[in-house]
């Protein structure tokens, strides 16, 4: 399958995840506001979740796939491939349940060191220690289900694994539903984030139960035996450990933006994980389908010494990433007053916190194209099991991004802490790219920068056109639901027309692009690692 075809369907499965993870924090916003309640259950969702993508999807997964994949596709083939996972999933279960237990007891000590300004608002630190250990659980189960998916995504089959998000959003959704029928029976906003807390948890088991079934249909077999230190199981943790850092800039980055969040006034924390909602649409849309798809095929390009076709691999995904991230910055920055209003702003959830989280996406949005590229590019060391150059790099830009917090969070509160996370995300995409290309791994061509600069002029071209629309259409962002789909549809289809009808007459963009993104998966057969050629 081609890379624009497994693009296509990891994003338009992870785009479906995005959609209920919008509904899920617009409910959110208008049910418990940005007070007490949701910067304790903020908190305590942070932290599974974060470490989740940080292991489990980051660095477990960079390093797990390339060496499935090769066992796969060995001389061992299938019995080498479910020896090699057999004996990983007996370890990682009981690194997971032994780490899972120490956290939930250490987590009075883990929430301090995060948010220990929470004391000083009475109940909201022992509402957050309580409401962590909930969900903890959630890091265990969905780290198995990260395992499951990356062995589905060596073997080319890489819905089940973009599916999953979808029933942790379908779960937050009807659990924040079950809180607030409580609420209204004489509960309260603890109420509401505690049953939001368990139904974090449950879907986690919900996922890992959907990943054994696909698994199992993909006619895979494992069993948990007696945990053993194979050669491969301790190479696989050496490659683990440097893959947690560099894997994880972003994940990493967001433990220090939350830590400076709590210490600001209260909500805070709540309206930049809302502002970083919208920021997440086209990331999660684009960045990670575009890393999922890259790291198993550029993984078999290299091993089989085909330099050439790395490189283009490669340069085709970061075309496709910048052709869909560029534009989508620039709409944001430009339209999120409309989108906040529109979609946040209601119940709970003031004017005043649009106003705020509005600031937050424009300065969150600035590095939306660095966080994508950094997606297709560390895949380039990932593949040839070089784990630790990113890790260089990663702790240069955390330690700029915690230097720079220091100085921009007193002086813009918490909108300067999100041009501070953009900022270094844009360091450590150029600190990536220039190493790529020093040893010769990746290289920018005259032709893929001048479809860039074109999807630049075309972005700037429809960013003038929305800024022409917005003050028109300002007043129904705010007004009866009818007003705010029509004022927000027209403001979309406008940059969407004006985008695409410049890229076309710049050539910015091309049609068998669009074709095979719109294309159905097709029968696998011995062209499915055919590779895009984009002219």
């Amino acid at each position: 399958m081609s890379l624009v075809r497994n693009v296509g369907t990891i994003g338009g499965l992870t785009a479906i995840s995005r959609v209920f993870g919008f509904a899920r924090d617009m409910l959110l916003a208008r049910v418990l506001g940005a007070g007490l309640a949701a910067d304790a259950f903020q908190l305590a969702f942070i932290l599974p979740n974060t470490f989740r993508r940080l292991f489990a999807e980051g660095a477990f997964s960079v390093a797990f796939v390339p060496m499935y994949s090769r066992a796969l596709h060995g001389e061992g083939g299938e019995d080498e491939a479910a020896r090699f996972a057999g004996d990983v999933l007996s370890v990682f279960v009981w690194v997971l349940l032994g780490f899972s237990a120490l956290a939930m007891v250490a987590m009075p000590g883990i929430v301090w060191l995060l948010a220990s300004d929470f004391s000083h608002v009475p109940g909201k630190f022992e509402l957050a220690v309580v409401l962590s250990r909930i969900t903890f659980p959630y890091l265990g189960l969905v780290s198995l289900v990260a395992m499951f998916s990356g062995l589905l995504n060596a073997r080319s089959r890489f819905g089940p694994g973009a599916i999953a998000p979808v029933l942790l959003n379908i779960a937050l959704i009807s659990s924040l539903g079950v809180g607030w029928y409580l609420r209204r029976q004489g509960g309260t906003d603890l109420t509401v984030a505690t049953a939001l807390s368990w139904g974090v948890t449950a879907a986690g088991m919900l996922q890992l139960a959907y990943l054994i079934w696909e698994v199992r249909r993909a006619g895979v077999s494992l069993a948990i035996k007696l945990p053993r230190l194979t050669p491969e199981v301790r190479k696989l943790g050496l490659l683990i450990l440097p893959a947690t850092f560099g894997a994880g800039i972003y994940q990493i980055s967001q433990f220090v933006d939350t830590f400076f969040a709590t210490s600001l006034p209260q909500g805070s924390l709540t309206l930049l994980k809302m502002g970083d909602r919208l920021n997440q649409m086209p990331l999660g849309i684009v960045g990670i389908a575009l890393g999922t798809a890259i790291l198993p095929m550029l993984s078999r390009h290299i091993h089989s010494g085909q330099a050439a076709e790395a490189q283009r691999l490669q340069a085709n995904a970061f075309e496709i990433g910048t052709l869909l991230t560029l534009p989508a910055a620039a709409a944001l920055a430009v339209c999120a007053p409309a989108f906040v209003t529109a979609f946040f702003v209601g119940g709970k959830f003031t004017a005043a916190d649009g106003a705020i989280m509005a600031d937050i996406v424009v300065a969150l949005v600035a590095g939306l194209p660095a966080y994508v590229i950094v997606k297709i590019l560390n895949p380039g060391f990932f593949a040839r099991e070089d784990t630790r150059t990113p890790v260089w790099t990663a702790v240069i830009a955390l330690v700029f991004n915690i230097a720079l917090n220091l100085f921009v969070v007193r002086r813009w509160g918490i909108v300067g802490l999100a041009g501070a996370t953009a900022v270094s995300a844009t360091l450590n995409c150029l600190l990536l790219y220039a190493i790529l290309h020093r040893r010769g791994w990746f290289h920018f061509t005259w032709k893929l920068a001048g479809k860039i600069a074109r999807q630049l002029i075309a972005s700037a071209v429809m960013a003038a056109l929305l800024a022409w629309l917005m003050p028109v259409l300002t007043p129904h962002f705010a007004g009866n639901w009818h007003e705010r789909v029509w004022s927000l549809a027209l403001l979309v289809g406008a940059g969407l027309a004006s985008f695409f009808a410049v890229a076309f007459l710049t050539g910015a963009v091309d049609k068998s692009v669009l074709a095979q993104l719109r294309r159905r998966r097709s029968a696998r057969t011995a062209a499915d690692d055919e590779i895009l050629e984009v002219e």
